[in-house]
């Protein structure tokens, strides 16, 4: 099976979501499955290979240190992590919340090689070139200093380590774009 079949392999077997964020980001709710449909105009099968792609420059068998920030509710990671059995993979956020859902989430599929720190990414806690990679998946707006992530994470990667990860990148979609600046002026009022 190749990789990409196996990530979406591992999405497909995703169980009850655990919250309304889960159900959004995996379109497993049916608030989820409206929201891949009029917010980024997607069905369910474009989101797993969305997400399968995010991890595509993880290799097979990849057995290096792995970082992932901001872990979220790992609703996103935790099946490609299954799949990794040799990696050492920290698991990092700010949120306590979200970090609390991870750690029962990897406790439930029984995930014996992550680790969790609760940290800032424009402040890691970890030494220059410590991963072999860095995944980031749908955390970038959420970070206040944009730039200062980037460093960081730029700083505790190695040289020729692995960046992957997806992000909303405004003017790449119109539609997503429009709802993205109405949901900024809602928050406004």
């Amino acid at each position: 099976m190749e990789r990409e079949d196996e990530i979406k392999s591992a999405y497909r077997n995703l169980g009850r979501a655990h919250s309304f964020y889960d159900g959004m980001m995996t379109g497993t709710s049916a608030a989820g499955r409206w929201i891949l449909k009029h917010i980024w105009r997607m069905t369910r099968e474009d989101a797993l290979e969305y997400q399968s792609k995010a991890f595509a420059a993880i290799p097979e068998g990849f057995a290096g240190k792995l970082l992932e920030i901001p872990v979220g509710t790992g609703v996103l990671s935790m099946p490609v992590f299954q799949t990794l059995p040799n990696a050492e993979i920290v698991c990092a956020d700010c949120s306590e919340k979200m970090m609390s859902a991870a750690k029962r989430r990897a406790e439930e599929m029984s995930l014996r090689n992550v680790a969790f720190r609760q940290c800032d990414v424009g402040n890691l806690p970890f030494a220059d070139r410590e991963f072999d990679a860095v995944v980031s998946l749908n955390g970038f707006h959420a970070f206040p200093d944009k730039e200062a992530a980037y460093r960081e994470i730029f700083r505790v990667l190695k040289p020729g380590g692995v960046f992957c990860g997806c992000f909303y990148a405004e003017g790449a979609n119109a539609h997503t774009d429009r709802r993205t600046q109405r949901a900024k002026w809602l928050r406004k009022r």
